[in-house]
């Protein structure tokens, strides 16, 4: 009885069924297609997607948003900062120092703070008189980057003079590009008068 095979019966109606199985090329087939279709899918809501939340959050180029003529004559901060700067001053480089910035420092299960002092190492292109006192005016600003900037740090990667100079080159990086956005970078370098971890 193990060795039977199994017969078709012809159907009454004198037409042959075919077997209930199918092949396995053909199943092959079919399932090798699903993937494509769910990845082509997911492919089209995504792009969908990026470009309603474009359409949401950009800024379309209309008519009535063309700037102003008028308007893109009014001096930038770093027009306004450079504006009586001599020829050849760049080399009068000037220093501007912060108050110091107490911030805890990212280590779970204990409780650790650095406090940092620095000294901004500003450029000769900019008037001393004048950048003193932008600088006074986005003193909370620049307290604010120092201050999260300070908490994303944990105990090792405050330790030791190459992470030391990590630190002054991303802080640099951080100021110049919120303080200066649209464009040279005025400050040289940081300087640090402190910095204790405890």
């Amino acid at each position: 009885m193990a060795d039977e095979k199994t017969v078709e019966k012809p159907a009454a109606d004198g037409v042959e069924k075919p077997a209930a199985a199918e092949k396995p090329e053909q199943k092959a087939k079919k399932g090798s297609l699903l993937p494509w279709i769910i990845v082509a899918v997911v492919v089209l809501v995504s792009a969908g997607g990026g470009v309603g939340l474009g359409l949401i959050f950009g800024r379309g180029s209309s008519p009535e948003a063309a700037p102003d003529p008028a308007a893109s004559q009014t001096p930038t901060a770093q027009q306004t900062l450079t504006a009586d700067v001599p020829a050849g001053a760049a080399e009068n480089i000037w220093y501007f120092d912060l108050d110091p910035v107490v911030a805890n420092l990212n280590e779970p299960g204990a409780t650790r703070y650095v406090r940092a002092a620095l000294t901004l190492e500003m450029s000769g292109e900019i008037a001393a008189d004048k950048g003193t006192a932008f600088l006074e005016q986005k003193k909370p600003l620049i307290t604010n980057l120092l201050t999260i900037y300070l908490s994303g740090l944990d105990i090792e990667s405050t330790r030791g003079d190459k992470n030391l100079k990590r630190i002054q080159f991303e802080i640099c990086e951080t100021f110049n590009e919120k303080l200066f956005p649209d464009g040279k970078a005025f400050i040289k370098g940081i300087l640090i008068k402190e910095f204790a971890v405890q």
